[in-house]
């Protein structure tokens, strides 16, 4: 009887144990896994309102799974400690947006908030919500649409917000048929109290506007990659995320890896995507059909990536892919062909963007105070305006300030003598030139034209710019130095040309099939 009383107390025991940990073990199940419903927000307030039905089939992610709402608009989703949780927005449809115009398509789930740090991060937010809703309103959204890319914005402080307003938000501002707009990381140099100015002038625009994180938007002072962006998710959300408009899936990328700061050393960066943020990139894709173009927008250049083959694996297959990036500050279409481990049957187009900013805001200022910002392989700095049509693209360069068809410089002497024509080099600086280009020039109205080869050399004007520089203590921020455009085309004159005053015309048709015009006049004697 007394060992049948023990048994008894022991399995009673046991049993009380089991249940407490199979309870304790739910509470945390329920406090790690995200839920919500992604919903027609029809009166545009913000929350679910009776009537307002949920939406089947919209993609929701965790950062690293997507999942798929059911009929009544509901997700579910694992979430650790901390983690982001964001719909993708789909076509159609759109995300309320904030006074910024910045689109609110996310949950940042920071319990505790975040660590401490220069630049304040998220602050808390408490447990789990029991549900994480998202509002979409419907929109038109046809297969032909443009976007505006600015890349390496770059205030080092309001000054420079400042030059940013007068010289590419103010031409925009009522005068763009843009969809939305989307700045290449580097939105600012370092200082990341300046996010919310600059983000309150480029709203002016008037149009919703993405971000892509830059290696001097992050958090300096993070011990690790992971928490290097807290600033950055505090303003904009998650540093990587995809969307849909039109028929074309863009995807945000971070390519920008941290190493972490120590007392006794300060951290690093280096281009990358790491292993969970390619886990999102590879059920991304997964779920967009092979005939769609997906467009990947990112600030170190794809082919400074360490993981990018990974990447190319992902992408090759694919017909209509797009790859876009900014950070070095000069222009240059690249094509990536096998010679880089690109195992697709054609090359893949890798747009690298002009800055905003130009040169870091360098150079003497022009008569409105805004530096001339050349960049150094000179071109002007400005932004880009891309056309979506189905899936196919074409790109056009847009110089601050400057009318649309300023596309080029000639370099010419003022004056030569005829007999020395045919040993006469004219060189032509097509900003937005590439490998397809097609440059040719001739002299008069009735020459023929002579086609023109693409050459490695200084563009002449920023050469001189520097130069006086030196020579006469210009005033200004120095302007970084020269390099070897990669979009500057050459040609000899014709030998024996008639004498006087005479017009040179050049003309380029660009990869995308638009041809620009531009002239020069010399004096032959």
């Amino acid at each position: 009887m007394r060992k049948l009383r023990l048994y008894a107390i022991c399995w009673t025991f046991f049993f009380t144990l089991f249940v407490a940990c199979s309870f304790a073990h739910s509470e945390v199940s329920a406090q790690t896994e995200a839920k919500g419903v992604v919903f027609h927000d029809k009166n545009r307030n913000g929350k679910r309102d009776p009537g307002e039905p949920g939406l089947k089939d919209i993609r929701v992610s965790n950062q690293v799974q997507i999942v798929k709402t059911n009929s009544k608009g509901e997700y579910r989703l694992p979430i650790g400690d901390e983690g982001i949780i964001f719909v993708i927005k789909p076509r159609g449809w759109m995300t309320p947006v904030d006074e910024m115009q910045l689109p609110k398509f996310y949950y940042v789930h920071r319990p505790k908030g975040s660590p401490p740090m220069r630049y304040p991060g998220v602050a808390p937010t408490g447990p789990l919500p029991d549900s994480i809703d998202f509002p979409l309103h419907p929109q038109k959204e046809p297969n032909k649409f443009r976007a505006i890319l600015f890349g390496d914005t770059q205030p080092r402080n309001q000054k420079e917000i400042d030059y940013i307003a007068h010289d590419v938000v103010e031409e925009l501002i009522g005068k763009t048929d843009a969809s939305f707009g989307v700045t290449l990381g580097d939105i600012v140099f370092d200082d990341l109290s300046m996010f919310e100015p600059l983000a309150k002038t480029i709203a002016l625009i008037g149009i919703p506007w993405y971000n892509v994180l830059g290696n001097h938007d992050i958090n300096f002072d993070a011990p690790n990659d992971e928490l290097s962006a807290e600033t950055f998710a505090r303003v904009f959300g998650p540093p990587y995320y995809s969307f849909d408009f039109g028929p074309v899936h863009f995807m945000v990328l971070d390519d920008v890896m941290w190493s972490g700061s120590t007392p006794e050393q300060r951290g690093s960066y280096k281009g990358g995507f790491g292993p969970k943020q390619m886990e999102f990139i590879r059920n991304d894709l997964a779920l967009i059909p092979k005939n769609q173009l997906v467009v990947l927008m990112m600030h170190i250049p794809l082919v400074n990536v360490e993981d990018r083959k990974e990447l190319y694996k992902l992408i090759q297959e694919r017909p209509f892919a797009l790859s876009i990036s900014a950070h070095t500050h000069y222009q240059e279409h690249r094509f990536i062909t096998k010679e880089d481990g690109w195992e697709g049957i054609e090359p893949h187009h890798h747009a690298i963007h002009v800055t905003v900013c130009g040169s870091w805001w360098t150079g003497a200022p022009d008569e409105k105070g805004i530096p001339h910002t050349t960049m150094r392989d000179g071109a002007p700095n400005g932004y880009s305006i891309v056309t979506f049509d189905g899936n196919k693209y074409a790109m056009e360069f847009k110089a601050a300030r400057r009318p649309a068809d300023h596309q080029m410089n000639i370099y010419a002497p003022e004056v030569i003598d005829a007999s020395e024509s045919a040993n006469t080099e004219i060189l032509v600086n097509v900003f937005f030139g590439s490998d397809r280009s097609k440059v040719e020039m001739r002299l008069g109205n009735k020459g023929k034209w002579i086609p023109m080869t693409r050459v490695s050399v200084e563009d002449p004007e920023y050469k001189r710019m520097k130069e006086d520089e030196a020579k006469f203590n210009m005033p200004g921020l120095k302007l970084p130095d020269v390099m070897k455009s990669p979009h500057i085309w050459a040609a000899k004159l014709p030998a024996n040309p008639e004498k006087g005053t005479q017009l040179i015309h050049v003309r380029t048709t660009d990869m995308f099939g638009k041809t620009y015009t531009d002239q020069r006049i010399i004096r032959v004697r």
